[in-house]
């Protein structure tokens, strides 16, 4: 297994917003900013050149159907929803945030890419808020309290792997 070096990591939700579609679609949006990485722009909500006004804009426009909730940092959206199919599946699409264009979750042998920490948090949150509520109004009346946090240690799957090999 190739192990490649990630970027330190600090996430911090800086909002969220309540968005409602035409046709009873609604999404939770957090807005995540990665902190600690040198130049802000690339990872900062205040920094960026996409607003959130305008992302929540074109978030409307391409429409996405169904009930669920979204993580926007400033280089990639994930747009998680409760399956239609089967309401106890959560399904994920990825887009990039400037342009909303489609983002592919594959990644080497055969996975696909779930969520960094700040995604994983929200969606156990959300998912749990989504099993104890009685009707989705009341699921969509609450929100995460994760605020954000740090990976403590960005290498250790790094360390890991050196020690496996002696």
């Amino acid at each position: 297994m190739e192990i490649k070096p990630c970027k330190p990591y600090i996430s911090k939700v800086c909002g969220w917003k309540l968005l409602r579609l035409p046709g009873g679609s609604a999404f939770k949006i957090y807005y995540v900013n990665l902190l600690g990485r040198g130049d802000p722009e690339p990872y900062d909500w205040a920094n960026s050149p996409v607003k959130q006004e305008a992302f929540e804009a074109a978030l409307a426009k391409l429409a996405p159907e169904g009930v669920g909730f979204v993580t926007a940092f400033t280089p990639i959206t994930k747009i998680f929803r409760f399956a239609p199919s089967a309401e106890t599946i959560m399904h994920v699409r990825a887009l990039n945030t400037a342009t909303m264009a489609p983002l592919d979750l594959a990644r080497p042998d055969g996975y696909l890419e779930f969520a960094c920490y700040a995604e994983a948090a929200l969606a156990a949150d959300e998912y749990r808020a989504w099993a104890n509520a009685a009707t989705v109004e009341d699921y969509l009346s609450s929100f995460s309290t994760f605020a954000g946090g740090p990976v403590l240690k960005n290498d250790k799957l790094a360390a890991y792997a050196q020690a496996c090999r002696g």
